[in-house]
């Protein structure tokens, strides 16, 4: 990146703006080499400028998440890397007759939180989250969702911020969802979100609290949350047996590769076992794919977003 580009940088970020910063730091893997520029703007009148600023400058930039759903390569990141944690974090509640309560959620706020607030608070409707690592946005942009509900149950509008820094709210007759997808059907792409708002209902709050310790209960049985990692690595087929059960039938579990494991807790988990690279995980992602393959004549589709 040009001299002139960094100082532009420096003057509107201060100490929000890093070189060459490792995203081992910054991802649920602890994996991954560095981002060229790992910006951290604090306030929306920063982001909107620095995104101006980069469209202006021909800056390519990436904007991510908490990092739970994210594979960088060793390599790193070319560009900037923007996270919304500190300038878009807030959660608001409110009541409508007619829509039930109604949740805001910044794009840059902690999905478990939102989860917890709303059990608190006693509405109902956001449950299926809990465990779910990551924030509203990067929820929002995945569709995320388990066996009990996705995004797209509650979802009513998301506000975005287009290029050229408009901001513009999308509801929900002009969403388009599908398995771990979000888009808009006017075809365009959002710079970023920057809010989502949800629509929940009236819950008794000591029963959605056990609920939520029930769910959080068998998420810890089932699942290899003492080890990093992206969650569930692979998409499940649309037909046939879930993507885990594929990955398992053919034998692959406790399979590892330098310090990258597939658990023996839950097949569709890729574990940061011990130290490992983004190669060591690429490279076993690629062993379960072949794997698959030729076991069952199916080709699973990566959940984890791979960037780098």
């Amino acid at each position: 990146m040009r001299i002139d580009s960094k100082k532009w940088l420096a003057s509107i970020l201060g100490n929000a703006v890093r070189f060459d910063e490792p995203m081992s730091r910054h991802t649920s893997f602890r994996v991954g080499g560095p981002a060229e520029v790992f910006a951290a703007p604090e306030s929306l009148e920063t982001l909107i400028s620095l995104v101006k600023g980069c469209e202006e400058r021909e800056l390519s930039y990436t904007v991510i998440g908490g990092g739970s759903n994210l594979l960088v390569k060793d390599a790193g990141i070319p560009g900037i890397v923007i996270v919304l944690k500190k300038c878009l974090s807030e959660i608001s509640f409110r009541e409508d007759q007619q829509a039930g309560i109604i949740v805001k959620a910044q794009a840059g706020a902690s999905l478990s939180a939102l989860c917890m607030k709303a059990v608190k608070q006693g509405f109902a409707g956001m449950n299926f989250a809990l465990g779910i690592p990551g924030t509203v946005g990067g929820g929002i942009m995945m569709n995320a969702g388990t066996a009990l509900g996705s995004m797209e149950n509650v979802l009513e509008s998301v506000t975005v911020l287009r290029p050229g820094g408009k901001i513009e709210e999308i509801q929900r007759k002009e969403m388009i969802f599908a398995y771990r997808k979000f888009g808009c059907k006017a075809g365009f792409k959002p710079a970023l979100i920057m809010e989502g708002c949800f629509r929940l209902c009236p819950g008794d709050p000591e029963k959605l609290k056990k609920e939520a310790d029930e769910i959080l209960e068998t998420r810890r049985k089932r699942q290899p949350i003492e080890f990093p990692s992206a969650g569930c690595f692979f998409k499940n087929p649309e037909n046939g047996q879930a993507a885990g059960k594929l990955i398992e039938l053919a034998g692959l579990k406790g399979t590892r590769i330098g310090g990258a494991e597939i658990s023996q807790k839950h097949a569709n988990f890729i574990i940061n076992r011990d130290r490992a690279s983004s190669a060591d995980i690429l490279a076993l992602m690629e062993l379960i794919r072949e794997t698959v393959s030729k076991r069952f004549n199916v080709e699973l589709e990566t959940e984890v977003k791979i960037i780098g």
